[in-house]
């Protein structure tokens, strides 16, 4: 495998030396701003470098670029598979489709044959993620790892763009399939956020809306909950997410799940995955080393199968940027030295995750304040 990275400000610039012949990388991996990448010439420019590659990204709440923040407007990441080779799949939708159904349709579609690893991109407010999950799971019939994360919008919660081989654009999916009998793929995830206050239910939702808790105004009680942050809601909802699970005492395959709106009409709280009614939440808070300890055991799941060049695709939470705020970049570093100098890390700051749980192999779930990472190796022979 062979990576070369740039960044674009008006421009692209190569930000090391370039080192994949012309027209042999086979995918490219952006990750910028919403308005960066609604100009026409980032696309129209990375396209005449990349003729033959798949050009496939998101817009995003930070980018990531070499284990830290990456200040350029964009970050692109260039892969040559020596022995693989990539497919991609693309679906539009709109807010009256299926979405667990347009999700299976963009899996279903990849070639079977040799695939080993599945790479989802979506439109981060329009798209449950939960939705993307089911529909992904079921069209791998839950036996290939899938991982992912849905598109950012910094804290402006305006719009979410992809790029799959054409202009940004919001209401899409891309599918990103890795293939190769020589291609080694492991993924981990893991959050780190302390628990608070008291148990409650789930006493009525619909879907990624919660209308009650305990019986009560899902909205009040969220803003009693947060105080003198109620008035900056949506934004300050990162910082408390929501952990759910399926009994009151359970402890394992607990869901974290993030404020992505609040509806004042309704009384009631949008998030970006299902919260189905009957399960049980508790309140979440900042652990500042807990995040960072939580990033390093994501780094630590990861099979490193060698020391050859590798790609690490970083899908990070925007409610642990806006914790962490100057030691995000700790958080990333924590991730470069557990996996090593021969890792090249791209990704981006999300509103929602995608990867199995720590203790599974298959069958993805949407996560929210999760560090999520995903490496590719090529074997020796």
């Amino acid at each position: 495998m062979i990576t070369e990275t740039l960044t674009y400000d008006k421009q692209w610039k190569y930000k090391n030396e370039q080192k994949i012949p012309f027209d042999k990388a086979n995918i490219v991996f952006i990750f910028g701003e919403r308005e960066a990448l609604k100009q026409p010439n980032a696309y129209e420019e990375i396209r005449r470098l990349y003729p033959g590659a798949d050009i496939v990204g998101c817009s995003s709440s930070g980018n990531i670029l070499d284990g830290q923040i990456n200040d350029a407007a964009i970050v692109a990441t260039a892969v040559q598979l020596e022995q693989g080779y990539v497919n991609i799949t693309t679906k539009d939708f709109d807010l009256k489709d299926d979405l667990k159904k347009i999700s299976y349709d963009l899996v279903s579609e990849l070639p079977k044959d040799g695939l080993k690893h599945v790479f989802l991109l979506s439109d981060g407010l329009n798209m449950n993620g939960s939705s993307l999950a089911e529909g992904a799971n079921e069209a791998m019939n839950h036996d290939l790892p899938i991982t992912g994360g849905l598109a950012g919008d910094g804290t402006d919660f305006q719009e979410t763009l992809i790029i799959a081989n054409d202009f940004a654009k919001q209401h899409r999916l891309v599918a990103v399939g890795f293939y190769g009998e020589k291609l080694a793929v492991s993924s981990g995830c893991y959050a780190g956020w302390d628990e608070f206050g008291i148990t409650r239910r789930i006493t009525k939702s619909e879907g990624n809306t919660v209308y009650e808790i305990d019986n009560k105004p899902a909205l009040d009680l969220y803003k009693k909950y947060l105080g003198e942050y109620a008035r900056e809601l949506p934004q300050s909802g990162l910082q408390f997410p929501f952990k759910i699970t399926k009994d009151v005492d359970s402890k394992s395959n607990s869901l974290i799940r993030t404020v992505l709106a609040v509806d004042e009409a309704r009384n009631a709280v949008i998030f970006a995955g299902d919260v189905p009614q009957g399960s049980y939440v508790k309140l979440m808070k900042t652990n500042i080393d807990g995040l960072i300890e939580g990033s390093q055991k994501a780094a630590s799941k990861i099979n490193q199968v060698n020391d050859n060049d590798a790609l690490g695709l970083v899908v990070s939470c925007l409610g642990r940027r806006l914790v962490l705020k100057q030691l995000t970049d700790d958080e990333l570093e924590a991730i470069s030295d557990t996996l090593g100098e021969n890792v090249q890390l791209t990704g981006f700051y999300s509103y929602g995750e995608v990867a199995p749980y720590s203790d599974e192999l298959v069958s993805c779930r949407l996560h929210n304040q999760t560090m999520t990472l995903t490496v590719i190796y090529e074997e020796k022979d």
